[in-house]
């Protein structure tokens, strides 16, 4: 509290996130106002009863006792190696706690853990008397958002989750004869926080430039008809260094009002993108843009500003001035020597006509 100057507030907290700072949400069932506020904010809806929790009679974990099978077992993970990493998490994990649903319509929230299609909430000490407002596996329990300036957060309904005692706990599914030694909270914490603190799935992008093929300077303005080339360099950071980013989707636009150009851009998988597109038959002030979305990664937006002119004319007008000054020239000539030639005929003529006379 003392980072957000003594009073913890969802509008402190908001714009310690639009300030580009990352954050972890842990909830339980006796979840704040402040919490629910914060997630309602984010895309997020946790259960509005607040002694709700999630229960699963089908994927609970098998214990000494019976109990209310509010301690599940989950294991449907997102399918995004760039959330929990290459290595497949093996062991499910063990999750007390309360549910989230997310609005599908927000596409900076994204579902990581969900619950199994037999699980509902509602209060584990009383008897259903209506249908609950969530089940299935519409139901979220570990949830993130990544926000517009790629601020990153997870939201999670247990602080259970993050505990040691669940990290060493063995876990086995109920109807399941698989036990494990270990449940795998730890490797899924562990994982999905390398996310959320940038050190997986961060891009960048440096270099970019353009020029008319077959050359190397950058123009202050291009022509109609021009070819160009456009390039930039993308880089993902691997938590220790700065490696190529690889990739088949990245797209550039030349954009003046409307769309013009889309390219796909080849790659060298060594970071470098590169494309290749003649210049519309349009003049104008027009932007390259590369507006890059990726499951997981953090976007790229990059506009450059070009003016594009029609076809210059200058040395057009002195080719026609060349031209016009050699016609000039030879008209001049012959100009000359047919009136010579006129000259010549019309005194011969008359000469004969006198000696005729006389």
């Amino acid at each position: 509290m003392v980072g957000f100057g003594g009073n913890l507030d969802v509008e402190g907290i908001l714009e310690f996130v639009d300030s580009g700072k990352d954050l972890v949400v842990a909830a339980d069932s006796g979840a704040s106002d402040l919490i629910r506020n914060l997630a309602a904010d984010c895309g997020l809806d946790f259960d509005e009863d607040p002694s709700a929790m999630v229960i699963d009679h089908g994927s609970y974990a098998v214990s000494g006792t019976e109990g209310d099978h509010t301690l599940i077992v989950a294991d449907d993970f997102v399918q995004a190696d760039v959330l929990l990493g290459s290595t497949k998490i093996e062991a499910p994990v063990l999750f007390k706690g309360i549910g989230h649903s997310v609005n599908p319509a927000n596409s900076l929230v994204l579902k990581v853990l969900s619950a199994s299609s037999s699980a509902y909430s509602a209060n584990p000490k009383s008897k259903l008397s209506s249908p609950p407002s969530l089940s299935g596996s519409s139901i979220s329990l570990v949830s993130v958002v990544q926000a517009r300036n790629n601020a990153r957060v997870v939201f999670s309904g247990s602080l259970d989750l993050f505990s040691n005692k669940f990290f060493k706990s063995p876990v086995q599914k109920a109807g399941s004869s698989d036990k494990y030694g270990k449940s795998g909270n730890q490797q899924f914490v562990t994982e999905l926080s390398k996310w959320v603190f940038h050190e997986r799935g961060h891009l960048k992008a440096v270099n970019v430039r353009h020029h008319r093929v077959g050359e190397t300077e950058e123009p202050a303005i291009y022509r109609i008809n021009n070819d160009l080339e456009y390039l930039v360099e993308i880089y993902e950071w691997s938590g220790s260094s700065w490696e190529p980013y690889v990739a088949n989707d990245v797209q550039v636009q030349f954009y003046m009002m409307s769309l013009y150009v889309l390219k796909t851009m080849s790659t060298d998988k060594k970071g470098l993108y590169l494309a290749s597109f003649k210049v519309p038959d349009v003049y104008g002030v027009f932007q390259f843009k590369v507006e890059y979305q990726r499951l997981g990664y953090t976007s790229l937006s990059l506009a450059k500003q070009i003016p594009v002119r029609p076809v210059d004319t200058t040395n057009m007008r002195d080719s026609y001035q060349q031209l016009f000054d050699i016609m000039e020239h030879h008209f001049l000539r012959w100009l000359d020597f047919s009136s010579s030639a006129l000259y010549t005929f019309t005194a011969s003529k008359s000469l004969d006509v006198v000696e005729a006379l006389f």
